[in-house]
């Protein structure tokens, strides 16, 4: 009995002095733990508050402007066929002559015109079946002509004049007269400092909506000019170039992004 009570003693004596040796790395462990938890809470909030200072919204602005194309470019060509390839070469180039004067009539410069190399076609018989043999039934020859000027008003009038191409025999087939600005590149810069202005113009509303301030501008990226007839609303990923439109609309397009305090 008295041997039992000596173990049993020596017992709780080895416990206390085992949790007394361990006391020590509890405590220091506790430590280690408590500082991980307040470095962690440090970095946490120094990342949450950087994320705030360096909020961003990204406008878009626009600059737009109504011009006067300054260069027209007018074209047509012309067809004549007969069984001889002489013969329809005289003819064609009996047309030519007579669509050269009727433009120099109408105003219009040597220099303005010119005129393409002439196409072929050789035409053959058909069989009962409808199938082409080898014997020729006759020739077409054709050719195009183009004018090209800056007086604009001018050669848009001679283009409406072809009807009396027509009414001499000559079959003289016009296409509508295209319009261009040629000075877009001299205004592009100009345009895209507006538009640049006009985002920011646009952020600060947005800002001053939501309760912040509007910071300095990260950046910036130009997109498609489009150019469209006046008082249209076509507009392109790729960008429009309208080109059938005597007077038309230019606009140019920023995308910008902004730092929001």
């Amino acid at each position: 009995m008295r041997f039992a009570n000596k173990m049993r003693i020596r017992g709780e004596r080895n416990h206390v002095e085992n949790s007394t040796s361990r006391s020590p790395q509890l405590v220091f462990l506790a430590v280690i733990m408590g500082l991980s938890l307040i470095i962690c809470t440090v970095i946490f909030s120094g990342a949450f508050v950087k994320a705030r200072s360096t909020s961003a919204l990204t406008v878009t602005g626009a600059a737009e402007r109504e011009l006067r194309s300054d260069l027209v470019v007018w074209r047509g060509n012309f067809t004549r066929r007969s069984p001889q390839l002489p013969e329809a070469y005289a003819l064609l180039k009996s047309d030519l002559e007579e669509i050269k004067s009727h433009l120099k009539a109408q105003g219009v410069l040597d220099e303005e015109i010119t005129f393409m190399p002439v196409s072929m076609n050789t035409f053959y018989e058909v069989d009962k079946h409808g199938r082409e043999t080898s014997e020729i039934r006759g020739y077409g020859l054709w050719q195009s002509v183009e004018v090209r000027s800056t007086d604009v008003d001018r050669i848009t009038a001679v283009s409406r004049t072809s009807g009396e191409l027509i009414s001499k025999g000559i079959e003289f087939n016009s296409e509508p007269p295209q319009y261009f600005y040629t000075k877009l590149n001299d205004i592009k810069v100009e345009m895209l400092a507006e538009a640049t202005k006009n985002a920011r113009q646009r952020a600060e509303q947005i800002a001053v909506q939501g309760g912040g301030r509007l910071g300095p501008l990260r950046s910036a990226k130009m997109g498609v000019f489009q150019i469209t007839p006046v008082h249209s609303t076509e507009v392109s990923d790729y960008g429009v170039n309208d080109t059938w439109s005597l007077e038309k609309k230019i606009t140019a397009v920023v995308n910008a992004e902004f730092a929001i305090n």
